[in-house]
C-alpha cells in the first residue's frame, strides 16, 4: 500500500488535528449522561439575539441562491458601525479563516511566523502547514513578551501574531506596548491582531485594533462574531487591513466562504447593541463568581479580560477535568499549551457558574483522595520490596528486632497517615 505521508508536504506531517473543546453529545455517548454543561469553547451563554434567529429564518426560502460573494452589505455594515472602508476589509467562514488566508499570502518554505508561547493553536497549525518555519517566544506571566519578540524578528520574517486578548491565558497588551511595538517592526513585517475577545474587553488602556490600521499599513486585525455576538455555529470573522493586503487575501479566498444564514446574522448582530451590553454583563458577573471562588478554594488563576478563566489546579489538571466530566460539566484541558496544571472555563450563566463550582470543589477533593491513595501503595510497595531478597535476610538478625519495637508501630502510623 502505498504511504501517503511521504507523500505529503513535510509541514503537514508536523501536525495533529486540532481538538475542539469535547462536544456535549460525545459525553452524553461515553458516559450515558444528561443534564450537560459545557464550559469548554468560550462560547456565549446567552446565545444570539432574537433578531439574529429571525434574520436566520428569513433565509430559508434562499437557500438554493449563492450567497453575496463579495459580502457588500455587512462591509457596510462594518463601515456605518466602526468607519472601516470596505476595501479593507476579508470576510471568511470565522477568524481562523482570515487567519489562515493571512498566511496562506504571506508564508511559505524559507520564511517564518513569530508567535509568544501559550497563544491559540491557529498561529502554528496554518505557518507549518505552509511549510514556514515557527518562531515561539517563550511568556512572561502567561503574556507575550513584546521586547523579545522584537529582539527575535529576522530578514525571514513575515508574520507576528498577537493575540489581544490571549487564548487560552486572558491576558492582554496595553495600547503604549502595542504602539511601541508597531513603531519598532519593519515595515515588511506583518503584525496580525487577533481581537477575537476584544468586545469583552473594559481596560481604559486597551487598544483598538480597528483604530490603529489606518496608522500602520502592516497590520492586520481580526475579529470574529463567534464570542460576544453568540454566532459561533455560524462561523463567520473578518479582517481589517491596508487595502493592498485585503486585495491580496481575496484573490486566495475561496468563493461564497461564507454563507447566507451567516452573513444575515452578522448584519443584523451589529445592530442589536442590547444584546451585546447584556452579553458583557453577564460576562462580568460571572467572572467575578469564578475568581472569587477559586480564592476561597485556594486555586491560583491567570487573571482575564475574555469571557474564560484559566485556572492552576496545583497537580496534573487531567484528573479534575475528568472528575468534572463524570458531574457532566465540560472544561478545557490545556496541556497542548504547555499547561498542564491548568483548566480553561468559559464564563457561562449564573447557574452554570455555580454548577461549575460545586463540581470543581468535589472534584479537587475525589482528585486528593486518589493522589493519597497512590502515594499509600507506592510506600507499601517500597517497604515490601525492601524487606524482599537480601534485604529481608538482614532485617532477619537484629535489624527486624529493632523494627519489631517503636519503629514498626511509626512506619504503621505513616503509612495509615498517608491513606
Amino acid at each position: 500500500m502505498v504511504d501517503f505521508l511521504k507523500l505529503a508536504q513535510p509541514g503537514i506531517t508536523e501536525l495533529s488535528p486540532y481538538q475542539p473543546g469535547k462536544p456535549v453529545e460525545e459525553l452524553e455517548r461515553e458516559l450515558g449522561i444528561a443534564d450537560i454543561i459545557k464550559l469548554a469553547s468560550n462560547e456565549n451563554p446567552l446565545g444570539p439575539s432574537p433578531v439574529v434567529t429571525a434574520s436566520i429564518a428569513g433565509q430559508l426560502a434562499e437557500l438554493a441562491r449563492y450567497p453575496d460573494g463579495s459580502a457588500y452589505q455587512l462591509k457596510d455594515k462594518l463601515q456605518a458601525r466602526f468607519g472601516i472602508v470596505p476595501a479593507m476589509v476579508t470576510v471568511g467562514n470565522g477568524s481562523n479563516d482570515v487567519l489562515e488566508l493571512v498566511a496562506r499570502v504571506f508564508l511559505g518554505p524559507g520564511l517564518e511566523s513569530i508567535v509568544s508561547e501559550h497563544s491559540f493553536v491557529v498561529y502554528p497549525l496554518v505557518t507549518k502547514s505552509l511549510g514556514a518555519k515557527l518562531t515561539v517566544i517563550p511568556a512572561i506571566d502567561f503574556g507575550q513578551d513584546l521586547e523579545a519578540t522584537l529582539a527575535a524578528i529576522s530578514d525571514q520574517t513575515r508574520i507576528v501574531f498577537i493575540a489581544n486578548p490571549n487564548n487560552p491565558t486572558g491576558t492582554w497588551v496595553n495600547k503604549q506596548s502595542l504602539l511601541s511595538f508597531l513603531d519598532a517592526v519593519p515595515e515588511e513585517v506583518l503584525v496580525v491582531l487577533d481581537e477575537a475577545y476584544a468586545e469583552y474587553v473594559s481596560e481604559p488602556d486597551y487598544p483598538n485594533g480597528l483604530e490603529l490600521v489606518g496608522n500602520y499599513p502592516n497590520l492586520i486585525v481580526t475579529r470574529t462574531f463567534s464570542k460576544a455576538y453568540g454566532l459561533a455555529g455560524l462561523r463567520i470573522g473578518y479582517a481589517v487591513s491596508h487595502p493592498d493586503i485585503a486585495d491580496l487575501m481575496n484573490r486566495v479566498r475561496q468563493p461564497f466562504n461564507v454563507n447566507a444564514m451567516s452573513l444575515a446574522a452578522a448584519l443584523v448582530a451589529l445592530d442589536d447593541e442590547a444584546h451585546l451590553q447584556e452579553s458583557i454583563r453577564i460576562n462580568n458577573e460571572g467572572m467575578k463568581m469564578l475568581t472569587d471562588a477559586c480564592d476561597q478554594l485556594g486555586l491560583g488563576y491567570i487573571p482575564s479580560v475574555g469571557n474564560f478563566l484559566t485556572i492552576d489546579c496545583g497537580r496534573d489538571a487531567m484528573p479534575v477535568y475528568e472528575g468534572l466530566l463524570r458531574a457532566g460539566v465540560i472544561v478545557r484541558p490545556i496541556g497542548v499549551y504547555g499547561m498542564p496544571n491548568h483548566l480553561r472555563v468559559t464564563i457561562g450563566l449564573p447557574e452554570e457558574n455555580m454548577r461549575f463550582i460545586d463540581s470543581l470543589r468535589e472534584a479537587l477533593s475525589g482528585s486528593e483522595s486518589k493522589a493519597l491513595s497512590g502515594g499509600k501503595e507506592a510506600l507499601s510497595g517500597s517497604v515490601k520490596e525492601a524487606l524482599s531478597g537480601s534485604e529481608s535476610k538482614a532485617l532477619s538478625g537484629s535489624e527486624s528486632k529493632a523494627l519489631s519495637g517503636s519503629e514498626s508501630k511509626a512506619l504503621s502510623a505513616d503509612l495509615k497517615q498517608d491513606g
